[in-house]
Formats: structure tokens, sequence, C-alpha cells
């Protein structure tokens, strides 16, 4: 029976990126990645060791051994994403809470949730993705577990210490894609920004809005002994003076001005942008800044304005590819879990873009999870009773059931 062209389309991205990667592996383990990734589009239900044999030829025990072993996602990832990256890109990193509440779960403890507003026990991992500000397309690049709250205090460590020390690890990668890296405001602190400057870095980020800030002196040199002011007065960010903020031109319909200023938390200059909205009937301020004061105050905005999009990748994980379902007790089986989960929703992201019928749709995870079940169910069929699904008698209603629940075009 002939290959399904979807089957066709996906193990052509899949191929193609493990052979840019110049990962290193036997056709066994090949097969695996191939197979793997096509097993969670399919699987419907929790995706976990069970599952996986049963949908699968194979037993669930080799999922289990194959699981142990390690591979170097970010390297796939980085092959997967870069047809469909710009110039103006960046890096963007955000920790994603996982609920677990299984007693022998390694690295389990009290995390933030985002959705609770609270700590919970579960465990916790910080992601890694490459956002484009131009397409507005986010693609996973790794994931790694954080360690729970008194595994860092033993090692005299924070958590921004050990986030950090992430970013490090990955430091020539990163800087083989962008040298900017982009965040929310929780990371807008003195030793975390120290911390990515040391890496020949620079973050784009938010700060707070009562955010001490200081203009830099325009007063000329008098020739008068001493030294000339360096600063000038606090900034009020209702009342800016248009002598240092120029109006940031965008298509966007936001009012934006920007300046290099002082900012005394860090102790350094930065690139402000502020940006006017309403909000209740009230003027509202976002203030934005870079490390990088020769960056454009436009590409500043976008890259924050996109990094949102690495959020929309965790929850199409967390519902549609099985982030939180691993039953897994060993560390590196749970890495492998998280990374295939994310990953999965690249190459879903990636078929849609690679297809010139549906690249200008809006992307729907759902829409692929179907549309794989359908075809793994109907591939057995045909192979079961023998029917050529590739007939002019039979090509219509193949069609037909194949996208039977997707969305519309």
């Amino acid at each position: 029976m002939a290959t399904p062209a979807i089957y066709v389309l996906y193990s052509k991205i899949v191929r193609d990126a493990l052979s840019f990667s110049k990962i290193k592996f036997n056709k066994c383990r090949q097969d695996f990645m191939i197979e793997i990734f096509m097993l969670y589009l399919s699987i419907p239900s929790r995706i976990n060791f069970l599952q996986l044999g049963r949908y699968s030829r194979f037993g669930e025990q080799r999922f289990r051994r194959q699981f142990q072993r390690g591979f170097d996602f970010f390297s796939f990832n980085k092959a997967l994403s870069k047809p469909w990256i710009g110039s103006r890109c960046a890096i963007a990193f955000d920790p994603s809470f996982i609920h677990k509440s299984g007693k022998q779960t390694p690295g389990i403890g009290y995390f933030w949730s985002g959705c609770a507003g609270k700590a919970l026990r579960g465990i916790e991992i910080l992601g890694l993705s490459v956002i484009d500000a131009d397409t507005r397309l986010s693609f996973h690049l790794d994931a790694v577990q954080t360690p729970p709250t008194n595994c860092l205090q033993d090692n005299d460590l924070s958590l921004l210490d050990w986030y950090a020390g992430v970013i490090k690890k990955y430091i020539k990668q990163i800087l083989s894609i962008t040298p900017y890296v982009v965040a929310d405001a929780y990371f807008s602190k003195k030793n975390f920004v120290e911390k990515i400057l040391q890496c020949s870095l620079h973050l784009v980020s938010k700060l707070r809005d009562d955010a001490n800030l200081t203009y830099l002196s325009l007063e000329p040199k008098t020739g008068k002994p001493g030294r000339p002011a360096k600063y000038g007065g606090k900034i009020d960010v209702s009342n800016l003076d248009p002598q240092h903020f120029n109006q940031v031109e965008n298509d966007k319909g936001i009012t934006a001005y920007s300046s290099i200023v002082y900012y005394k938390a860090f102790g350094r200059n930065i690139l402000l942008i502020v940006e006017q909205f309403q909000q209740k009937q009230k003027t509202a301020y976002r203030l934005l800044f870079s490390t990088d004061t020769t960056q454009a105050p436009i590409d500043v905005m976008d890259i924050y304005h996109t990094r949102f999009q690495i959020e929309f990748g965790f929850r199409d994980a967390k519902q549609f590819t099985g982030l939180e379902n691993s039953q897994a007790r060993s560390g590196e089986k749970l890495n492998f879990h998280f990374n295939t989960a994310l990953t999965t929703v690249n190459i879903a992201k990636i078929m849609q873009l690679s297809n010139p019928a549906t690249r200008e749709n809006s992307f729907s995870m759902a829409t692929y999870k179907i549309l794989f079940h359908n075809t793994l169910m109907l591939e057995r069929f045909f192979r079961l009773f023998a029917i050529n699904p590739n007939s002019i008698k039979n090509r219509q209603h193949v069609n037909e059931l194949l996208y039977f629940g997707t969305m519309a075009a």
C-alpha cells in the first residue's frame, strides 16, 4: 500500500532536520525518532509508555529504553526552525509549571503556577524557544527541568542563578542564532542581567511601572573646572521630555517613545521604550527596555510583543501532545518526554508552513492531531482489508475520511 501523503511530508521534514543537525546516531535510533513524533501526533488520549505500546508495532519496553537515552533536541529544533526564522529574532525563555503528584517523581516540589496564581506542588521546566518578530512564529528549542528549592539552597543558588546557568549552558548555540534573549518582567533583576551580559548576550524585557529612571544630561561642556553633569532629572513617564524622547513609528497603532536613559537598579544605561495605551478609561504605561542601547526601538517592541508566543507552545503541548501525561520516574525519561511533546508542536507548525494550501491558515494543533489519528487508523484498515486507497474509485472517499473532524480551510 502506498504511504499517505501526510506521512511523506512528515517524514521528509523530520529526516531533513536530522540530517541538517548532524546529530550522530544509528539507523535504529533514527527510525525511532521518526516514529515517536508521529505517535505523539496520532494518539488522541493520554500519552505514556502503555499508550505508546498500544498504538505502535513495538512493546512499551522499547520506549522505556529509548527514552532513557539522550538526544540533542536543541540542535534538532534549530535545524527544524532555521528556514522559517528571519533576522529579527530572539531567544525567548520562560518557566512552565507541570502538574505532578507522584512521590517518586524526580525534582518534585513547590513551584509558581501562573494559572493558579500561587505555588503548587509539581515540577517545573524552563523552556527555550526562538521567536521571529516579523512572522510572529515561535519554535521550541529545548526544555530543562528546574530543581526544587531545597536542592538549590544546598548549592547556595537562587532560582535566578539557576535560570542564568541554563542560558550559559547553551550560550554557543544561542549565539549562533542571535545575541538577544527576551523574558518577562520577573527577570529584570540586576544579578540576572549581569550574568546575561557576561555571556555576550543582551536582554529585552519589561520594567516595573515605578522604576527609578534618570535622564542623561544634554548640557554642553562649559570649560570650567570639574566634571560636567552626567545625569538630568528623574523621568516621569506621564510627562516625558520631548528633548530626550523620540516617537517610535510602528504599524500596530501603539503610541511609543524611546530614549537612552540611566536605570539606577542596574547601574547602567539602557534603551527605554515607553508605550502608552488606554486601560479602563485611563492612560496606562508599559516600560520596555533593552541592554543594547544601539538596538532599534521598533525591534525591542516587536520582540517583546512576540515573546508571548512561547506560551502558546506550552498550551498546545499540554492540551494535545501530553506534556503533563508522562508517568516516568527517571529524570532522563522525563526530559525526553517534555522535549518530545514540545518538539511535536514544532513539526505540526512546519507541516502547515510547508504546504502552500495551508500556509496562510490560522494554526490549529487540534487539526493535526485529528488528521494524524485518522491517517493511522485508516492505514490500519487498508492494510488489514487490502484496500487500495489511491484508486480513482476510493481516492475521494479516503480524503473525506482523512479530514473528518478537522477545521475547514
